[in-house]
């Protein structure tokens, strides 16, 4: 009888980048990435903290460098992934959002919370998609996204539309680079806590609407994030593409 043997998860043959990663989910996903053995560069806007991060990663005597990157700057955002890949996996964590009544949003608000969030998201797939290509090799291209990309929710009318958006051009590129053997996904969670959903988590009308729709009873840690990270980007997940790994406490299901 053959006993059929588990996918590995090591990554210690892979490098990743991880934009977004100055801070919460992000960094989370570029700790469990390191962990597992690849050689991760860590890349967003706040340099210093991103030194501060490689610091104690190659600390712990797992590898980690860092990339001064602003993914709403496209052509910029090309150039730097063209110099330092090609990556084998991309975990995009860079993400705003500006949230507030529909009726209320301001053009400069929507501008720039589709700048990052879809547009900064297309162009780095993309990019590092365009380098695995050029070197022959396979992939995993990951987007934070959000259960945002699958419901409505109050005050989030923009923000929803990017993350919506996300899963889409997620599932078309999917069907594109499938071929050639690049899988693309996103990570979808729920109320996360981080300094970002702080000030909603500690408003008592919003909090009790976050925790009367998860199911599980409480709010994501970033811990949650990283088995889902470390699962996309590896061989255990080697016939998943195109799809929406949801880490939202049963949300979606109700």
């Amino acid at each position: 009888m053959r006993i059929p043997r588990t996918p590995s998860f090591d990554l210690s043959s892979k490098r990743a980048l991880v934009a977004g990663a100055s801070s919460g989910i992000g960094l989370a996903c570029a700790a469990a990435l390191a962990k597992n053995g690849a050689e991760v560069v860590l890349a967003a806007r706040r340099v210093s903290q991103l030194n501060e991060l490689a610091s104690e990663l190659n600390a712990r005597g797992w590898k980690a460098r860092v990339l001064a990157l602003d993914v709403s700057e496209a052509a910029a955002t090309a150039s730097a992934v063209a110099e330092n890949g090609p990556f084998d996996i991309l975990v995009n964590s860079a993400g705003i959002g500006r949230h507030g009544p529909a009726i209320d949003v301001e053009v400069a608000d929507f501008d720039a919370v589709v700048n990052v969030n879809l547009r900064g998201a297309y162009f780095l797939t993309q990019a590092v998609a365009r380098g695995l290509i050029a070197a022959n090799k396979s992939g995993s291209l990951i987007n934070i996204s959000s259960q945002m990309g699958h419901i409505g929710g109050v005050d989030r009318s923009v923000y929803c539309a990017t993350k919506f958006a996300v899963e889409g051009f997620t599932k078309a590129m999917a069907v594109e680079f499938g071929p050639v053997k690049i899988r693309v996904n996103t990570i979808c969670p729920t109320f996360i806590l981080t300094d970002l959903t702080r000030s909603t988590l500690e408003d008592a009308e919003k909090s009790k609407w976050v925790m009367d729709k998860i199911k599980l009873g409480r709010v994501g840690e970033v811990e949650d994030i990283m088995g889902a990270v470390v699962y996309l980007a590896s061989d255990a997940s080697a016939m998943v593409t195109g799809t929406a790994l949801l880490v939202d406490g049963g949300w979606t299901a109700g």
